[in-house]
């Protein structure tokens, strides 16, 4: 397992972004290459690949920034426990050990969970140091009242979540409105207090990957620790392209402010040759500080499965079922 070092834990600290004064000629200065990003996105799986020990490696690596998430309209206290039980050991002992991977701790990188959960998911997670995430903002459509916004983001913060998954108005990037952006994105950073933010973009909703670009950099001049692709409700999720920009606009603002963002890929990643893709993407794009978990999330909620079928491929040289590595 020389390939990626797992790191003993998932949720070493990294610099807070405070944010910069909105900048409306950086915004005016942003062009995107469609057919260039499009290019660049569709010979990436061809281009590189990882196979045996290597693919094995990436894989847990990947475990370890998996936000395992349940958004369902009939959730209950007692799956969210058993998402949280399996996020404590998410591979079973026998590949680990077969790996020589037995001695390490291995967890997913957060429970993701409605705020409704989010007491249930700290009080199982207790003394794991994998943190809690709550969806808030009106999550998916984001078209609460403003104020209803900020206090359910006060309230996870209050039940013990770590992190807040905020999404957007979309409306404010359609019509252009980039001070309503910032200033939406500047409360729901003040309001997550010591609570790392993620910024969800929606990003299937915003058009043009010009709109995903500018999005990216106006949440991020606000505040936002992470920008995410999508809440997994949209038509269209998590896509190559699409994560290309947002990640060159990560490194552009690096550049600019030596602030690292973290990215959060979501929705539709379900089977582990995807997550591999998004991985190399990010070696790529950002280097390797951006794989590690502070900086690196998938919102998945299958994904987890796929991988320990194909670690058990690895071990034994057989694929099992699905039903044998459930999530939940």
């Amino acid at each position: 397992m020389a390939e990626l070092k797992i790191a003993a834990s998932n949720t070493d600290p990294h610099r807070r972004n405070a944010g910069m004064p909105l900048d409306l000629g950086w915004l005016g200065d942003v062009r995107i290459n469609l057919s260039a990003a499009e290019r660049r996105a569709a010979t990436l799986p061809g281009r590189r690949s990882v196979k045996k020990d290597a693919q094995a490696a990436w894989l847990l690596k990947a475990v370890t920034c998996i936000d395992l998430t349940t958004l369902s309209g009939d959730d209950t206290a007692g799956r969210v426990k058993r998402l949280c039980a399996k996020a404590k050991a998410p591979v079973r002992g026998d590949l680990l050990a077969a790996m020589g991977m037995g001695e390490r701790r291995i967890t997913t990188g957060a429970i993701c969970v409605y705020h409704r959960f989010v007491a249930t998911a700290v009080e199982a997670l207790a003394g794991s140091g994998i943190p809690v995430a709550a969806v808030s903002t009106g999550f998916p459509a984001g078209l609460v009242p403003h104020e209803v916004k900020l206090k359910e983001i006060e309230a996870s913060v209050r039940d013990g979540a770590a992190e807040i998954d905020i999404v957007i108005t979309r409306e404010h990037v359609l019509t252009g409105n980039w001070q309503a952006l910032y200033d939406e994105m500047r409360d729901f950073r003040a309001a997550c207090g010591p609570a790392h933010v993620k910024a969800i973009l929606a990003t299937g909703d915003l058009k043009t990957l010009r709109n995903v670009a500018r999005a990216s950099l106006v949440c991020m001049m606000a505040g936002a620790d992470f920008i995410k692709t999508s809440t997994g409700k949209e038509g269209v999720n998590a896509t190559l392209p699409v994560s290309l920009v947002m990640l060159r606009m990560i490194r552009a603002y690096h550049e600019r402010t030596g602030t690292r963002i973290g990215f959060k890929p979501a929705g539709g990643i379900s089977a582990a040759k995807d997550v591999l893709n998004y991985q190399i993407l990010m070696k790529e794009e950002l280097g390797r500080p951006w794989l590690e978990p502070d900086l690196f999330r998938i919102g998945a909620s299958s994904l987890l499965a796929d991988i320990e079928r194909q670690l058990e491929h690895h071990v034994t040289g057989r694929y099992s079922a699905f039903n044998r590595h459930a999530a939940g």
